[in-house]
């Protein structure tokens, strides 16, 4: 069975990624003296109260599109003016750099945010007749802090997936070149069972597959879990993205390629277009 849904770059347990950052001094990063403060006169802001650890690499997946919208609230669809259906859900995300045994803030770099909408279809694909549409997509750039914020739905699902958000991360390495990251965010089956069995997602039916079978999830999905709270009209949740810029192999494209090949289409048919409780994808 051939699809792009394989992990792509190095991917790190939890328990690698600690005993790395070890080696070179880094775990939680916290505010310094004021004498180690002066001397960081030149640096990025140094991140405080957030997961500094490096975060491992998950598939692009078949259905990313360069939009070029930059925008934060990626509920709207451009083409109608159209807002995606579904329970408001905000992500903050602080995009940090883990050099030298410190962490801190990564300035100007571009997040990309896509996922399927309550019914599982994601926007421009000729495979969910949505051509042309862009609800869902969208790109933030990095501010001085490191911190990005979109404002979306909670995904619905499809056949052969669990619940999940798309991400990348382009930035330039420290080698001078590009360097691009790209992995993907969930949620717990808890969280997920709850939330799928209200409008307008309980119209596609019980989902097929959840984190415990999806083979993605499987390869390092626990470090990408999100923690939402519960905020008036939705949701929020803030999470924390540590890159080694040094590190070529992940800052490599991860672009696939077609049908059949390492961009091919996940297993199964393509979304359904429109809601159904009995649609299987």
């Amino acid at each position: 069975m051939d699809n792009d849904d394989e992990p792509v770059g190095r991917v790190l347990s939890r328990r690698h990624a600690l005993a790395l950052l070890a080696l070179t001094g880094t775990g939680l990063a916290v505010a310094g003296t004021a004498a180690q403060a002066a001397t960081r006169t030149t640096a990025a802001p140094v991140a405080t109260s957030v997961d500094c650890v490096a975060k491992p690499e998950m598939t692009e997946g078949p259905y990313y599109v360069d939009e070029g919208l930059e925008r934060s609230d990626i509920r709207v669809d451009t083409l109608d003016g159209t807002i995606s259906d579904g329970t408001r859900f905000t992500l903050d995300l602080d995009v940090l750099q883990i050099a030298a045994g410190a962490c801190s803030a990564l300035p100007g770099a571009i997040v990309d945010l896509w996922h399927c909408d309550a019914y599982g279809v994601y926007s421009d694909q000729a495979a969910n007749d949505s051509v042309g549409h862009t609800f869902l997509r969208g790109y933030q750039v990095s501010d001085e802090c490191g911190r990005v914020r979109f404002v979306t739905v909670l995904p619905g699902w499809y056949q052969g997936r669990t619940v999940h958000f798309h991400l990348k991360i382009r930035t330039i390495g420290t080698d001078g070149n590009p360097y691009e990251f790209t992995s993907q965010l969930f949620f717990t089956d808890t969280f997920n069972s709850a939330f799928l069995a209200t409008e307008p997602y309980a119209a596609k039916g019980t989902p097929d597959t959840t984190n415990a079978t999806d083979f993605i999830y499987l390869a390092a999905g626990e470090q990408m879990l999100l923690s939402p709270r519960r905020v008036r009209g939705g949701w929020t949740a803030r999470f924390a993205i540590g890159l080694d810029l040094s590190d070529t192999e992940v800052g490599d494209d991860d672009s696939g390629g077609g049908p059949g090949g390492p961009g091919g289409p996940p297993p199964g048919p393509p979304p359904s277009t429109s809601p159904s409780p009995s649609a299987s994808a």
